[in-house]
């Protein structure tokens, strides 16, 4: 049986992990048999946002706390995971991928990855094992991976294309239906939400993510 990290983080597509997506990776892992290893930084989220009003709060919140009621529960500390533990990552999309696993929403093209994120993401690399990104999570793993030139996609949005380019990834344009591979890094990348328009139309591109990521472990 495949043991597949999914690092979320947090909780809320504003601030977190974009619920919807997280859950059709979850339920495509299941339903294929693997074992889900979630995990996410134990840290303050970048800041709170409202959901309804989708206006910032004054409210502080721990992103592996926030990430436990997408796990129900089951998770770990990124920073207790190492490659050797799982067979493949995948990383759902959400503004948390991009102002709490990164600052990239914030710095763009001059992001830093959370130190505990960067490692695990170059572990895998180096180790040969797969790692799938959705959403936005790309510009993430482009950042981390930045001296390696990886291929991903986030769809067609030219603006966050061209950061891509500018931290040295080469953006393919895809759509939500689609995925990208790149096999020189063994990266699958899919568009999802940053496309829609719904969670139909996304579900298709993450299960096939799923696919593609289960198979590379074979």
């Amino acid at each position: 049986m495949a043991t597949v990290g999914v690092l979320l983080s947090g909780c809320g597509v504003f601030d977190g992990t974009e619920i919807h997506e997280a859950v059709i990776t979850l339920l495509a892992l299941d339903r294929a048999g693997a074992e889900i290893r979630c995990m996410a930084p134990n840290t303050e989220q970048y800041h709170v946002i409202n959901h309804l009003t989708q206006e910032v709060t004054d409210e502080k919140r721990n992103v592996l706390v926030e990430s436990a009621r997408i796990a129900r529960g089951e998770i770990q500390d990124i920073r207790d995971v190492s490659a050797g533990d799982i067979d493949a990552l995948i990383i759902p999309g959400g503004f948390g991928a991009a102002k709490n696993l990164s600052d990239f929403a914030v710095k763009g093209p001059d992001a830093t990855v959370h130190p505990e994120v960067k490692r695990l993401i170059r572990d895998m690399v180096e180790a040969r094992k797969p790692i799938g990104a959705i959403c936005i999570a790309p510009a993430t793993l482009t950042r981390a991976l930045s001296d390696r030139n990886p291929e991903v996609t986030i769809g067609s949005d030219e603006a966050t294309a061209s950061a891509i380019e500018t931290m040295g990834g080469k953006h393919k344009t895809c759509a939500v239906d689609m995925i990208h591979v790149d096999e020189g890094n063994n990266l699958v990348t899919t568009p999802a939400y940053m496309l829609g328009p719904g969670i139909k139309d996304v579900a298709v591109g993450i299960e096939r993510l799923v696919s593609k990521v289960l198979e590379k472990i074979g």
